[in-house]
């Protein structure tokens, strides 16, 4: 039996690991930076030029942000075009409604410390903006953050851009959320415990 195929977008480097749902998945990786040694070196903006149909599912965790709100629409064009009939994507992002809601609440300032990673201390301003650290270390542009999410601006974008059916959850100051193309199948219902609508 053929394997089914996830192309993770941005995820730098397959040491990262993905979700155990993709645990028989074949993992190819795509990223703009040779250095994490991705299977396709590709900006997501151009995902149109590859091959149409030729996966199950696409994973891109904490990628989106990196586009400018006018880029997002042809990275999820991209999605919806590297996709099979019935795959999905799934989307994470940073939640700033959540991010703006702890920094007023806790009273913190956009250099203070909205929580600790095992990268190190991160910023209200790196949530917002990017991993100051990296981007300074790397002097790459692309590890800056050009716009936000939340869960409500998300699923909009999702569905403007032909997702058939979404599904998201939000907690530990994140979006996760699941875009299919075509109906989800009993299998992918199963792996992600969706509900039977």
């Amino acid at each position: 039996m053929k394997l089914k195929r996830v192309l993770n977008v941005g995820g730098n480097n397959k040491a990262i690991p993905l979700p155990h749902q993709y645990a028989d998945f074949e993992h190819l990786l795509l990223d703009i930076d040779p250095r994490g040694s991705p299977d396709i070196v590709c900006d997501a903006r151009k995902l149109t030029t590859l091959e149409g149909g030729q996966y199950d599912a696409v994973y891109c965790s904490h990628n989106l942000e990196h586009y400018y709100r006018h880029d997002v629409p042809r990275v999820l064009d991209g999605f919806l075009h590297v996709l099979k009939d019935g795959g999905f994507a799934q989307i994470r992002v940073p939640d700033i409604s959540e991010v703006m809601r702890v920094t007023i609440e806790r009273g913190l300032d956009i250099d203070d410390v909205l929580y600790q990673s095992p990268a190190g201390p991160i910023m209200v301003l790196d949530v917002l903006y990017g991993y100051s650290v990296e981007i300074e270390r790397s002097k790459q542009d692309f590890f800056a953050h050009k716009t936000g999410f939340s869960q409500k601006s998300l699923l909009a974008a999702l569905h403007r851009s032909g997702f058939s059916k979404t599904y998201s959850v939000v907690g530990n100051l994140e979006i996760s959320a699941l875009a299919f193309k075509g109906v989800p199948d009993q299998i992918t219902r199963s792996l992600f415990s969706l509900p039977h609508d």
